[in-house]
């Protein structure tokens, strides 16, 4: 389905409600499958914690198969949740792009504290073999700079483990707001973790007490509204509901990146009161998205509507996402009249009044492409290609942003 964004319209002050953060609930129903009287509240709606749960509640059957299909976050974690599932053997795969997206790292350490599994195609990849049992190695070393999801995966399991988990990260650490968000979520529901320059230690728990636990809404989904007030006028207003001022996702830094586009939050009843309060004015942008790259798009996308430049650093993760988020930001941005230059883990925009009109804008099966780039309607007639790929992560987008005012047809 291909979404023609009209670029005639005004947008309405709005009180939108975001579902739960996709990052806090992966984890959580994973916690849950292991502690069965954790309950959850206000769980995200997507499709990558639609893929978790159904594969989560399907593990007392005899199924051998398990689909992700392009949900990586699920990939990583089930593969950890399923080497300790004593006695049941899975396969576990996902799209033709999950195939390509390494799990090497991840395999090797799980190997290393006595799991067994083998690769099903190529070496390295899904789909996975994996023949649960008990783990009683408690010792393993990963390199710092991989993706946080590998590391979350072994930390998540780590208190179902004979002698917990004692890890050891080599190098210079990314991503660390991930890894801290899985070690406060275990903190929450009382297993005893630290975390001291490279080593983290998970003590054993086996059972926790009857807890509830509120998710708190996804900040990524946010990301596209900062975006959409920091391209209207002066005076323009949106509420987004539920959200902490001390949240444990590293996407909040948003409030604070986002000042530099002239939006300013307000932290009020567990809402985020978002204002255009004064025009931009930094002609360039430095950041370093280390620790919160699933922003990074969006980020650009605000720069080039606003006519800001950019260097964007800390993106290596990027490239093995959905699609190479780097090349495809490239791509669109370029069709749209930008000058873009990238490295393996970086992104320079060139300060530019120009922007192209109805240009498609091509998604890559990519859910972050079609929202990051759908705000631009308020600068230009755009158009976004397999439009329904927000499902992914936000299956209400496109009726959230006809609530705030988007003329949007379906072509």
């Amino acid at each position: 389905m291909n979404l023609h964004l009209h670029s005639q319209f005004t947008i309405h002050n709005s009180q939108l409600q975001i579902s739960g953060s996709k990052s806090e609930t992966n984890r959580l129903l994973l916690l849950q499958a292991l502690y069965p009287n954790l309950v959850l509240e206000n769980t995200s709606n997507s499709d990558d914690s639609d893929v978790m749960r159904n594969a989560l509640e399907n593990t007392d059957c005899n199924t051998e198969l398990v689909e992700v299909h392009h949900a990586g976050t699920a990939m990583r974690f089930l593969t950890a949740f399923f080497a300790i599932q004593e006695n049941k053997e899975v396969v576990l795969t996902g799209s033709s792009r999950m195939k390509e997206r390494p799990i090497q790292i991840l395999v090797e350490a799980l190997k290393q504290l006595g799991a067994q599994i083998s690769y099903e195609e190529n070496e390295g990849f899904p789909p996975l073999r994996i023949k649960g049992k008990k783990l009683t190695q408690n010792k393993v070393s990963l390199p710092a700079n991989i993706s946080s999801q590998y590391i979350s995966a072994l930390l998540l399991i780590a208190p179902k483990l004979e002698n917990g988990l004692e890890l050891t990260l080599e190098g210079k650490i990314t991503s660390v707001p991930y890894i801290k968000m899985t070690l406060a979520l275990l903190n929450e529901i009382g297993v005893e973790t630290t975390f001291i320059e490279n080593k983290i230690t998970v003590n054993p728990k086996f059972t926790i007490h009857n807890s509830q636990f509120t998710i708190e809404s996804d900040w990524s989904s946010a990301s596209y509204f900062y975006s959409i007030v920091a391209l209207s006028d002066i005076g323009t207003e949106i509420t987004l509901s539920s959200y902490k001022k001390n949240s444990l996702q590293g996407d909040s830094v948003l409030a604070a990146i986002y000042k530099d586009f002239g939006v300013e939050t307000v932290f009020e009843n567990n809402q985020i009161h978002l204002k255009k309060s004064q025009i931009p004015n930094p002609e360039s942008l430095i950041l370093n998205l280390s620790n919160a790259p699933d922003i990074a798009q969006t980020i650009a996308v605000t720069c080039f509507g606003l006519g800001v430049g950019c260097h964007l650093t800390g993106l290596h993760t990027l490239k093995i996402k959905e699609t190479d988020r780097l090349e495809a930001l490239k791509t669109e941005l370029t069709k749209l009249g930008a000058t873009v230059s990238i490295t393996e883990d970086s992104l320079t925009l060139e300060p530019s009044s120009t922007i192209r009109e109805n240009v498609t804008i091509k998604t890559y099966q990519d859910h972050r492409m079609a929202m990051a780039f759908a705000p631009l309607a308020l600068k230009t007639n755009i158009i976004i290609e397999e439009a329904e790929v927000v499902s992914k992560s936000y299956p209400a987008f496109w009726k959230d942003l006809q609530t705030v005012g988007f003329k949007i047809e379906k072509k």
